[in-house]
């Protein structure tokens, strides 16, 4: 939904994928190419591949200063960023560069948070809250088994 609004203002899309370098965590229970490929088939499915970089961003960790300048690095130009969260929008509009927010799309489920935790309790409720192609990866690649196992070993 977020971006198809954003299609809806602009001609083409850069898609970062940040924390690249992470997963198997809860924040992140999923490889940078799991990522990728769940975007790019759900892009697929919408007919709106053409319109739309995928870039995987690494982060800086503590290293704030820096991280801008390695999402310009990673990324092909832009002008703006589409982005809710306030350490992105401080970071980039310190550097000049102007920061839109995006309006949030029934937050209460449709949150990351919230659904991986869904997967991780077997809810099947968490099914009708991703794009099909989601759904279909996270099957594939045992992605239910895993989160489980994830909050498993968080809770110890």
């Amino acid at each position: 939904m977020a971006i198809k609004w954003i299609l809806e203002r602009e001609k083409e899309l850069v898609i970062g994928i940040g924390s690249c370098q992470y997963s198997h965590s809860i924040k992140n229970p999923f490889t940078l190419g799991e990522r990728m490929l769940m975007i790019w088939l759900t892009l697929k499915s919408e007919n709106l591949c053409d319109r739309c970089i995928l870039v995987p961003i690494p982060d800086t960790d503590s290293k704030h200063a820096f991280w801008v300048k390695v999402v310009q690095y990673c990324a092909p130009p832009f002008s703006r960023v589409y982005s809710n969260d306030p350490l992105t929008r401080l970071l980039f509009e310190e550097e000049g560069i102007p920061v839109h927010s995006i309006p949030f799309f029934d937050r209460e489920k449709l949150q990351g948070t919230f659904i991986r935790r869904l997967i991780a309790e077997g809810n099947p409720l968490w099914e009708s809250l991703v794009p099909d192609p989601v759904k279909n990866i996270i099957k594939e690649i045992g992605g239910e088994k895993r989160l489980r196992k994830i909050f498993e070993i968080q809770k110890q």
